[in-house]
Parts: C-alpha cells; sequence; structure tokens
C-alpha cells in the first residue's frame, strides 16, 4: 500500500523517523556521506516515510537565547530526493513559507514538482503570530492541496497553544478543510496537552460532521541538559518532574525512551484514539551520536506500543 493509501486508512498505523538537512555549505560527498550513514541506520525499522525538516530561524517567537546557534540547511527538497534514492521510502518534506507570496508559493510548488518530484509536503505557518503577511497559511494548504502535481498536503500540530483563548483543534479543522490530509505533531512530553488537543479535535470534527485526519505524533530522546533546553526553547513542554526524571537517572536516555513509551501508551487510551487516526514519528534533530543513535532505540519501543506488539 502506497503512503498516500495508508494516511488516508484508518485501520492502519504510521510510522515516520524525520531528520535534518546538512547544514548549508556542506561538500556534496559530505551530504551523500551522511544520507547514505541515515540509511543505513534507517534500514532495519519497519517505517512508512521519512521527514524532512526545513529550519527557520524562530528567535522572534521567543526572548529567551537559542541553546544551539541557528545554522541553515541545505535544501530539504534535495536531501529529501536523495534519502528516497537511498532509502527506497517516500520523503515528507517540510515547507516554511516564510515571506512567500502567492506568485512565489505558486513558482516554489512547481519547481518542487518539476525538479525534485516532491509528493508529499508538511506546510509549516512563520514563527511569530499577530503579524498579517502577504500569504495566509490556510491560503498556502489550499494552493498546494489544488496544485496540478497531486501532492498529498500535511500541516503542522502544536498542543501547547491549544488554550482556552486559542483553540488548536480548530486550527487543525481549519487546515483541514483547507486540503491539510494529516498532521504531524511537535515533540511530545506531556501527555496531558496532547490528549486534551485530541479529544477537542475529534469533537470539533464531529460538529463539522467530517472525518478527522491522521495526527503523527512526534518524539525524540533526551539525553542531556542542552538538549532538553532546545526542546523547551522550541516551545515543547517538558514538565518538571519529568525533567528532573530524565537527567537524575543514572541513564537518562533510557529513562527519556520510558517517558514516552509511557505518553504514547496514555495517549492512544484516550476514546478519541477510536475516531481520530494516530501515527508516531521519531525525530533525530541532536548532534550528539548518544541522541542519535537512541533515536532508534526510541523507535522499537513506540513502534511497539502503536501497533500492539508487547
Amino acid at each position: 500500500m502506497n503512503l498516500k493509501a495508508t494516511l488516508s486508512d484508518p485501520r492502519r498505523p504510521v510510522l515516520f523517523y524525520g531528520t535534518t538537512p546538512p547544514r548549508a555549505g556542506t561538500a556534496a560527498t559530505d551530504i551523500a556521506q551522511a544520507a547514505e550513514r541515515l540509511a543505513a541506520r534507517l534500514a532495519p525499522l519497519a517505517l512508512d516515510g521519512v521527514v524532512v525538516y526545513d529550519i527557520q530561524d524562530e528567535t522572534g517567537r521567543t526572548g529567551a537565547p537559542r541553546p544551539f546557534p541557528f545554522v541553515g540547511t541545505v535544501d530539504p527538497r534535495a536531501y529529501a530526493r536523495l534519502l528516497a534514492a537511498r532509502t527506497g521510502l517516500p520523503p515528507i518534506t517540510y515547507k516554511c513559507i516564510g515571506t512567500l507570496d502567492e506568485a512565489g508559493w505558486r513558482a516554489w510548488l512547481d519547481e518542487s514538482a518539476r525538479d525534485f518530484g516532491a509528493g508529499f509536503l508538511s506546510v509549516v505557518g512563520r514563527p511569530t503570530s499577530g503579524v498579517r503577511h502577504a500569504l495566509a497559511l490556510s491560503e498556502a494548504i489550499r494552493l498546494a492541496a489544488e496544485h496540478p502535481a497531486g501532492y498529498t498536503v500535511g500541516a503542522v500540530a502544536i498542543a501547547e497553544r491549544h488554550t482556552a483563548e486559542r483553540s488548536e483543534s480548530a486550527r487543525m479543522l481549519a487546515k483541514s478543510l483547507a486540503g491539510a490530509a494529516y498532521f504531524i505533531s511537535q515533540t511530545v512530553y506531556s501527555a496531558e496537552s496532547t490528549m486534551r488537543l485530541l479529544a477537542d479535535y475529534a469533537r470539533d470534527c464531529r460538529g463539522a460532521g467530517v472525518a478527522p485526519r491522521r495526527v503523527v505524533l512526534s518524539f525524540a530522546p533526551v539525553g542531556r541538559e542542552k538538549t532538553l533546553a532546545f526542546l523547551r526553547w522550541l516551545g515543547v513542554h517538558v514538565p518538571e518532574a519529568t525533567a528532573r526524571a530524565i537527567l537524575g537517572a543514572s541513564d537518562p536516555l533510557a529513562r527519556s525512551i520510558a517517558v514516552c513509551r509511557e505518553n504514547l501508551a496514555r495517549i492512544l487510551a484516550g476514546s478519541y484514539a477510536r475516531e481520530v487516526p494516530l501515527g508516531v514519528s521519531v525525530e533525530s534533530v541532536s548532534i550528539y551520536r548518544d541522541e542519535i543513535d537512541a533515536s532508534v532505540a526510541l523507535f522499537h519501543a513506540l513502534r511497539e506500543v502503536l501497533c500492539g506488539l508487547s
């Protein structure tokens, strides 16, 4: 079954692995070697696709200092194409719409299909809200979904911004009506916020008389304080008790994997899970080898929970 059919089939689990492209300016031979190493790491995993992120400078979102300096990457479309060739897996390419207007977005969509063979996109808005831009996120999703290339378009779901003042579930519903066929969440380290979002999303879909779209939940291993600080800087809610349990453990990475496994089990136990098709994506966004290696162990642990293998 192809990825488009799998995403739309509520009876099937979906499993992704997410990665960031090499830094801008990396030599072509080094990019190829990075892709080969990643392909070897992913070969034993039962994956449905590989997610390639498009990172943006998010310093305007918060006044807190960035734990790691922002460095641009090579074009995610080019790296996604390379990974597809090396792994045989369909790539899901993120795209931050940034300052693009409608003409620029249409040109980017044309180029992505023509020059990179992109088929699955995950469209991301700007890091700051309350600012008017030439192209609204909902319009960017609509244009991508209606493009002649036949893109399967996804969007981002962030449980941390689902509050009494601002409904993320309503935003998800609006994005799905614009053409989003699936959502990939921000990294999950709080089961409660994700459970509230999924319950309200299921309720809102029932109220609108539409079927909920696939929601792929992202998880990442954490083995050191600096990586945890980076997740928090990105807006991920890591409860203080969870942070202390991980960083105070004799094996922080093993403890973070256990936390992620427990969180996924709790999320899957909600009644909304009978309505909202779910999936899992394991991220490898760390620069540290032990955390990169731990992402494979995390994948196996979460696959067991999602697929009921344990």
